[in-house]
């Protein structure tokens, strides 16, 4: 069911949706508790491409792009 996030509190959610601990494990994360910004993606994938493919699995035009 939706759920409202209280003021000054954030959802945190894992780049593992399936297997991460994030804010559906340990609940919201206080705004101050954040010390900075994402600078640039460090890796990516298509997940629509077979696992053993991994030469066109990789988005390799996207590894260290500048995130604005």
């Amino acid at each position: 069911p939706p759920i409202k996030i209280p003021e000054g509190m954030l959802f945190m959610m894992g780049d593992n949706r399936d297997n991460s601990y994030d804010s559906r494990f340990w609940g919201f994360l206080p705004v101050e508790n954040i010390k900075g910004k994402a600078l640039f993606l460090y890796w990516s994938w298509d997940p629509t491409v077979p696992l053993y493919d991994v030469i066109h699995k990789v988005r390799w035009t996207r590894i260290l792009d500048v995130i604005r």
